[in-house]
């Protein structure tokens, strides 16, 4: 970690201005936790400043770090520790977080990227279905040898409904029976 706290909020000023998620709400805590608990950071005055409604949200915060920065590296620090505290998923996406975690050798730990290979898509009763005509088509010819014509004929019913490479197998299979 081997910059400074100002110079990590300089890096990450950009990204704290841009995002959304750090609305007027979260922009206040952050503004109260530095000024109730770190007075010395700001001020009841800069707090007051800081948290003037008629200004927009963005500006409020490019003022609030650039004040903070002025102050040092204390002042960047508790900024950080707040935002953590209040903001996590704000804190945890900065480009200064992201290029800490991301931070390992990359030439002692290349990145592997495992690729899903997806299968199927459809669903456990697809599956379930597909499995129920294999087993079906086993039993059939299991019992094959068996001559039982009304179950042919049947079978040779069943065949309607069913897709044409299906159908023209169950008909097969029944009027061979048939000639048996």
């Amino acid at each position: 970690m081997g910059d400074s706290f100002p110079e990590q909020l300089i890096e990450d000023s950009a990204f704290l201005k841009a995002d959304r998620r750090l609305d007027t709400e979260l922009l206040d805590k952050l503004i109260l936790q530095l000024n109730r608990i770190y007075p010395q950071i700001l001020s009841d005055r800069e707090a007051t400043k800081f948290r003037n409604l008629d200004l927009p949200t963005s500006v409020r915060v490019g003022e609030l770090l650039s004040h903070l920065q002025g102050k040092g590296e204390e002042a960047c620090r508790e900024f950080y520790r707040a935002l953590h505290l209040h903001v996590e998923e704000v804190y945890y996406s900065l480009p200064t977080r992201l290029r800490l975690r991301d931070s390992l050798d990359p030439l002692a730990y290349p990145r592997v990227y495992q690729q899903r290979y997806v299968q199927n898509d459809r669903g456990p009763l697809f599956f379930l279905g597909c499995f129920s005509v294999a087993v079906g088509m086993a039993l059939l010819y299991y019992y094959s040898e068996a001559k039982v014509t009304g179950g042919s004929r049947a079978l040779g019913m069943a065949a309607l409904g069913l897709k044409s490479k299906a159908q023209e197998v169950l008909i097969w299979y029944t009027e061979e029976s048939l000639m048996k």
